[in-house]
């Protein structure tokens, strides 16, 4: 299950983000999704074209992967005896 969730976060975040309207919030809202920031990553020409930095991109896959560690911790401790 875990697996599908993480899968559906990474696939479909950029097809839900090409269905809004307003550019701007567009915009605003693919500087938080996991896929566009790892691929920032990667980038080495064209930055001001970017959604997000490169190193803005890195700290947004840190919050992402924190927060995974998190949730599944919580999910040991309350499923695990």
């Amino acid at each position: 299950m875990a697996i599908g969730v993480v899968l559906a976060l990474l696939y479909l975040s950029p097809i839900v983000l090409g269905f809004i309207g307003n550019p701007h919030w567009q915009h605003r809202l693919e500087r938080w999704t996991p896929t566009i920031a790892g691929l920032t990553i990667q980038a080495t020409t064209g930055l001001r074209g970017l959604a997000i930095s490169p190193w803005g991109g890195l700290g947004v896959l840190g919050i992402w992967a924190a927060v995974a560690l998190v949730v599944g911790a919580l999910a040991l401790r309350l499923r695990d005896a």
